[in-house]
This record gives C-alpha cells, structure tokens and sequence, in this order.
C-alpha cells in the first residue's frame, strides 16, 4: 500500500487482501460456497480457497477448457468466473457470467454470482441492481441480503449496509459471514471496537471458515495488539497461507501512522 493513506486506498488494499470478507464471501453461499466443488466439471484436488497461485492457475485452465466446451453451463460457468477472480482476472470473469446470465436470466445463483462479478470488476451499481433483482419479496434469501449490504458498504452507504446486514441476520440467525461482513462495516468506520465485537461473534460460530478469523485479525491488529493478530491469522492455515496472510497484515499494519492517517484524511466523514 502506499505510504499516504487515504480511505478508497485503504478500502482497496482491503478488497485485495487475504483477510477481506465482503462481497466475495457474501455471495459465495448462492453459488455452492468458495470451494464450488458439488457439480462442477472437472472436480478438483482440494478447494479453490486452499489453493496457491501455481494451482490456481490450473484450475483456471481446467475450468476454461469445460467452458469452452459448454459455456451455457450455469455450474461450469460459475466455477470458471470465480476461479478468475481468484487469480485477479476480474474483467473476463465478468464476460464469462454476463453469457452464464444470458442463458440463466431468471436463475437466482446465477445473478447472485453475476452481481458478485459485477462488484469485483468494480461495477457497484450495476452490481447492485443485479442482486436487488435476484431478491424476490416473497422469498427473501440472506445470501442476497448480506451481498446487498456489502455492495452499499463498498458505496458508502454504511447505514443502508448494516440494515441489510441485520435483515439478513433476521433470516439466519448468528450466520457468521453475515456478522462478519457488519463487523467490517464497522471496521471501515473505524469503530473498531465494535468491529472487533461482530468480528469474535462471527468466528465463534460453527460454520465460520479462515476468511472470517482473518478479518477479526485486522480487527485486532488495528488496535495494536499485533502478536494476537498474528497468531489469529495463522490457524488453520496451511504454512504458505498463513505465512501470506501474516504477510498482508503485517504490510497493512506497520505502515508508519496507516489508521490516523486514514482518520486524519476521512475528517468530517462519517458512516
């Protein structure tokens, strides 16, 4: 990151970071979770999200060549365009889930993952009209809800954000990408504190995975308690990806003042 800090910096640095849930994650449960391995062609070694970059790129192939033979194949397309996202190739992840959502046009995990990549390429709003109409009133799905949130989060719509959040908590009680997701809302309104509350609750849960445990890292990291942080972000991790993990927050943490910075730039504006 570089050295002045400023909050879109900061919150960019976050989106391409280990230890970010949001959108990604948000979405994630709408179209089979990270690993994507039920009903996929070809069928993978180990999940995606355990993955390094030389296996990721693999899987990239792989994935590309099954879409290639069937790109109106809503389970081959979804794994292709995730798999891009996680090697950073967000632009053709989007075209591929733009022709998954033309043939699927009325498939609720399809637009989920088609506003997913929508939000990665950095197109908010229309990733946002995408999920609102994936939403349906009289079957509401958390899912949409939490990913709803994070695109408004991501906005600048704290406020709007956290209500989705709590709607979607509503719906799924102590869901812990949900709890997570508005203890980083929380988080990017620097109220750590608060942050770091929805951030332990969220990693206590049954269901919660690494991602969460590394956002509750930062969480306690920006306050200080740095060996905390990093023995957080070292469980249940594979050596290389915990050394990555400790890695990223270390290089987000020991930027000279980074938090009063981003205070100091973002004054005057409040969530």
């Amino acid at each position: 990151m570089a050295a002045c800090l400023t909050r879109s910096s900061f919150y960019s640095g976050l989106l391409k970071g280990a230890a970010l849930l949001t959108i990604a994650v948000a979405v994630a449960g709408c179209a089979g979770k990270s690993n994507l391995t039920t009903g996929s062609i070809p069928k993978m070694s180990k999940p995606v999200s355990e993955m390094n970059t030389t296996e990721l790129r693999g899987a990239a192939d792989s994935f590309g060549r099954a879409y290639e033979k069937n790109p109106k194949d809503r389970t081959v397309g979804m794994n292709y365009a995730n798999v891009l996202r996680m090697n950073g190739r967000n632009d053709q992840a989007l075209a591929v889930m733009q022709q998954v959502a033309i043939s699927n046009p009325n498939d609720r995990e399809v637009l989920a993952a088609y506003g997913k990549a929508q939000a990665a390429a950095g197109q908010l709003e229309q990733a946002l009209n995408t999920i609102m109409r994936a939403q349906t009133p009289d079957r509401p799905d958390w899912k949409l809800k939490s990913a709803e949130g994070a695109i408004l989060d991501q906005l600048g719509r704290a406020g709007d954000a956290r209500q989705r959040y709590r709607e979607a908590l509503d719906l799924n009680p102590n869901e812990p990408s949900v709890l997570s997701n508005l203890g980083m809302s929380y988080l990017l309104a620097k109220d750590l504190k608060t942050a770091e509350t929805y951030l332990h609750s969220a990693a206590s849960q049954p269901g919660a995975d690494s991602s969460v445990r590394q956002n509750l890292a930062l969480a306690v990291g920006l306050q200080g308690r740095f060996q905390e942080a990093e023995n957080i972000a070292r469980r249940e991790l594979t050596s290389e990806q915990a050394e990555a993990n400790v890695a990223y927050l270390r290089s987000m943490l020991t930027q000279q003042n980074a938090w009063k910075k981003l205070a100091a730039d973002d004054s005057g504006n409040t969530n």
